[in-house]
């Protein structure tokens, strides 16, 4: 499974650098961003199977257990936030911000875990790893449009961002102007090159995940930072393309459902690359990261939510 060590962390742009994590042992699929200041702060934690490169990273970087001022995970599937209990016992100043509709489930994870080790089953342990309980007290909630503060002049915006999930926010930096945006622009391995959108269940919503990407272009960011993975410059064209394709995944699903095909082949048809054209040393990491099949479940599921007669009041 494994590509080797992970890569040096290095700078993206003034004071942000970029962590290669090393899910599973692979390169280049899960990023963790370090912002650099008085106040340093964590953008994801990785996985819970992650935290050891992680905080060997930290370390390289001269952050000492007192050093790191905050954590704030876009998300909390276990791939951005399963690391956040044991980052919080190693850094115990650390603050932790999550969204408000994530943070009991930080707070309490067993349901989370509970739920992924169904979606998962033997990969939760062999390739994620679970989650800690964050003590209460640690956990900020963080509101649409609030700043944490890095230093004099810098700081991070939250953007509620629902789409993907219900409890996904984008952070955007006010001194690089780099948008930290979780899964909701999708996931674009740098070894595959195809953006692609990720619609996984239970919270998967078009029109919000659409909402999402026009909130995101009004920031008018210089830089997009996927979680999976890295830097995409040309953050206008890149929204656009998330855009479309989002519309083009859910329209092709959608007829699938009328149709009542199976909405993971007509996906895989239509999307999946030619043999030949991701090579077999990737192939596993792409699938396992973006690979129809969740994909197909969270618009199934998004299709069967939106078709359902609405309650009378």
């Amino acid at each position: 499974m494994s590509d080797g060590r992970a890569a040096m962390p290095h700078s993206i742009a003034p004071g942000v650098v970029e962590i290669d994590t090393l899910l599973g042992g692979w390169q280049r699929v899960t990023a963790g961003y370090l912002i650099e200041g008085p106040a340093p702060v964590l953008v994801e934690t990785g996985s819970q199977s992650s935290v050891p490169v992680l905080l060997e990273a930290l370390a390289g970087l001269g952050l000492g257990p007192d050093d790191l001022a905050g954590v704030v995970v876009t998300h909390i599937h276990l791939d951005h936030a399963g690391g956040v209990g044991d980052v919080a016992r190693a850094f115990p100043n650390a603050t932790v911000y999550v969204h408000e509709k994530g943070a009991r489930h930080l707070a309490d994870p067993t349901r989370l875990v509970d739920s992924a080790a169904l979606v998962y089953g033997p990969l939760l342990d062999s390739l994620y790893g679970r989650l800690d309980p964050t003590p209460v007290e640690r956990l900020h909630v963080l509101d649409d449009g609030e700043e944490i503060v890095i230093g004099p002049g810098r700081t991070l915006t939250a953007i509620d961002s629902p789409g993907h999930a219900k409890h996904h926010l984008g952070l955007h930096d006010s001194t690089s102007g780099i948008l930290f945006v979780g899964d909701a622009v999708g996931v674009r391995l740098p070894d595959v090159g195809v953006l692609r959108p990720s619609t996984p269940p239970p919270d998967f919503d078009l029109d919000q995940a659409l909402h999402s990407l026009h909130r995101f272009a009004d920031r008018r960011p210089s830089g997009l930072a996927l979680a999976h993975y890295g830097l995409l410059p040309d953050p206008d064209d890149v929204l656009v393309e998330a855009e479309g394709m989002l519309r083009q995944w859910a329209e092709t699903a959608e007829i699938a459902y009328r149709a009542g095909e199976d909405i993971a082949d007509a996906l895989a048809r239509r999307f999946d690359p030619p043999p030949g054209v991701v090579g077999h040393e990737h192939r596993e990491k792409f699938e396992v990261m973006n690979g129809v099949h969740s994909n197909a479940a969270g618009l199934h599921r998004w299709l069967e939510t939106r078709d359902r007669p609405k309650k009378a009041d």
